[in-house]
């Protein structure tokens, strides 16, 4: 499984008993647990320990599906797949070619209602397996019409590339993985089904699709609608399928239809549920993705957590912080993300930050730490700022030096978090106001960081003379640094 970034934002996970018991009440696996619960001696299979289509009947009625719907047969074949696959029951081939197996439930059954939210999640992510299995296989109709015409298969002419299926299907759950986890992600919202499968066809510098291309976004749809509505009854996807008026729709115009946008719901709506987050999430550790989750860094020193925690979008930042600081002493915490936040490295600057916003968590217990450290060129100015907003005593003045460095040290960090926001653009804006002599002092600051936010002060100021004077200032500071 790939996906574009090195490093995926940190996914929140909801706790594993609560993710057990969303495992328990989806559909499909609770269907597989009442078909394995059933099945006896008398249960018949064949070869490849599919029930008979004899038992398909009895198998349905069990499940409480009625015997006039065309779906019954296919919904008790699927969950007694998933079943023999996940351990729920063990199967015993014929003896003599020809014959039937025999069935017995397996040890996994056991584990459902006895094991720990481990063992229920890895049952789960076995169904998981048997889904995403099928959802890679040739259609059903496109297989028999070759088989009944040659007697044969031939994968090739029915355009079907085992590696390449398994390959987009990663790709769009691990789109959907980040659309759902990344910073700008729209949080909760549903994904366009068009929007998703655009993310797999449309090269990133197309300007408008051509005709082949909407073709191509297009039958993607389809084939991802078939895959999400095997998806949802295990619980990995919400889904809202294509409708079927649409797709006769699609089927007899002579061109593709651009997407309005008051139909777009018509398209298809998906989002990963919080299962299916767990699940996405697993199958890319599972290929060697580096898949973070909130509180992976709680048990590990304040050096790991502001380092790993400087890329995290905000909130998630928040959150890994907050699980750490649970585990620490408020005094002792301090003076480790003190300690941590020290450096004159790239990354230094949004280290700082985030110990900032992680000593702003900790109460008046951690003042002596922070008086420790007012005569730091790095960490005095932080100091001055967290013992003033608590109404500390005795807090010394800062050096005009000390306020530019420390203007500076925060709008590095802020650059390096959120780019050319425009919070940031607002900070600029703000200070250039309330200092007409900023630039001039500002180019001389000891920081490694000075002649970049210069340079990006004058990219952002929407005045032309103020961004004039940022960008001098810039060229100054590189000067001095000797760059």
């Amino acid at each position: 499984m790939s996906v574009s970034p090195a490093t995926l934002p940190p996914v929140l996970l909801h706790s594993e008993a609560e993710l057990a018991r969303a495992a328990l009440a989806t559909p499909l696996l609770s269907r597989a647990v009442r078909l394995a619960r059933w099945a006896g001696p008398e249960t018949r299979v064949g070869a490849g320990g599919e029930l008979v289509d004899a038992q398909l009947p009895a198998a349905a009625a069990e499940l409480g599906l009625a015997a006039d719907d065309p779906d019954a047969a296919a919904y008790a074949s699927e969950a007694w797949r998933v079943a023999v696959d996940t351990g729920l029951i063990d199967v015993t081939d014929a003896e003599e070619e020809g014959g039937e197996g025999t069935v017995t439930q397996g040890e996994d059954l056991a584990v459902l209602s006895g094991g720990s939210p481990q063992d229920v999640l890895a049952v789960w992510l076995g169904a998981l397996d048997t889904v995403y299995a099928d959802a890679t296989v040739p259609d059903m109709d496109n297989l028999l019409d070759v088989l009944e015409e040659k007697g044969e298969v031939d994968f090739a002419e029915l355009g079907w590339d085992p590696q390449a299926e398994a390959d987009f299907l990663d790709g769009v759950l691990g789109n959907l993985y980040l659309l759902t986890v990344g910073d700008s992600a729209a949080g909760e919202g549903p994904v366009p089904l068009p929007a998703l499968a655009a993310s797999m066809i449309v090269p990133d510098d197309m300007g408008e699709p051509t005709d082949d291309v909407l073709e191509q976004v297009s039958d993607a749809m389809m084939k991802l609608d078939d895959q999400f509505r095997l998806f949802e009854p295990l619980g990995l996807v919400e889904y809202q399928p294509v409708d079927e008026a649409l797709m006769t729709e699609i089927d007899d115009a002579e061109e593709p239809a651009p997407v309005a946008d008051e139909d777009v719901t018509r398209y298809g709506m998906v989002r990963l549920t919080p299962l299916g987050l767990y699940g996405v999430r697993a199958r890319m550790l599972e290929a060697g993705v580096d898949a973070p989750a909130v509180g992976d860094l709680a048990d590990k020193g304040a050096d790991a957590l502001l380092e790993g925690a400087a890329g995290f979008p905000q909130a998630a930042a928040q959150a890994e912080i907050e699980q750490w600081l649970t585990r620490h002493e408020p005094l002792p915490a301090a003076r480790e993300l003190l300690a941590a936040a020290r450096g004159g490295d790239e990354n230094a600057p949004l280290r700082r930050l985030r110990c900032q916003q992680a000593l702003s968590l900790v109460g008046g217990e951690a003042e002596p730490a922070l008086r420790e450290v007012l005569d730091d060129a790095e960490l005095g100015g932080l100091a001055r700022v967290w013992l003033t907003e608590r109404g500390a005593a005795d807090v010394p003045a800062p050096t005009e030096a000390l306020v530019f460095w420390l203007t500076i040290d925060t709008l590095a960090a802020q650059l390096a978090a959120e780019g050319n926001s425009d919070e940031l653009q607002g900070l600029v804006e703000g200070l250039a106001q309330q200092h007409s002599g900023f630039f001039a002092t500002a180019w001389r600051v000891d920081h490694p960081a000075t002649a970049d936010v210069l340079e990006a002060m004058g990219r952002l100021h929407p005045d032309k003379k103020v961004a004039k004077e940022a960008r001098k200032a810039a060229f100054k500071a590189r000067s001095q640094q000797g760059q």
